[in-house]
């Protein structure tokens, strides 16, 4: 497991908090990595990921749990992250729409879709939790 409190892992973690776009990468029956960006919420201990009911990466998650998750680097091609985890979907999670540090997040970029929080809610209804075990970078 990740020892947050470790200096390089504290770095992720501040980065995770206030990032807005990271990289989800799934695999594929094919066994193909199936990078895509999403929104993301950093709780200290899980990245929180709303999806929409029939997206492949909840097939992907299915039959491969294994899943790494991304951060941009900077222009340089430094402050890389890389986070090794397990996903899965979360059916006790509130909906996108009444987790509260979310909406805080990802109020502007959900107007920008026109969208009401409800709406995205009910476009993004399944939540997807990815479990840290690993981390690298540097």
């Amino acid at each position: 497991m990740v020892d947050w409190n470790e200096k390089f892992a504290g770095k992720v973690s501040r980065r995770l908090a206030k990032e807005q776009v990271g990289w989800f990468v799934t695999v594929g029956a094919d066994l193909n990595p199936q990078p895509r960006p999403v929104w993301f919420l950093w709780d200290g201990e899980s990245i929180l990921v709303f999806s929409q009911a029939k997206a492949r990466k909840l097939a992907h998650i299915s039959g491969h749990p294994k899943v790494s998750f991304h951060l941009n680097t900077d222009e340089d091609g430094s402050h890389v992250v890389v986070i090794h985890g397990e996903a899965a979907v979360d059916p006790a999670c509130p909906s996108a729409d009444k987790v509260p540090a979310y909406l805080r997040k990802y109020r502007k970029g959900i107007r920008e879709l026109e969208m009401s929080p409800e709406a995205f809610a009910r476009e993004y209804p399944v939540a997807i939790r990815i479990r840290p075990i690993a981390l690298r970078g540097w």
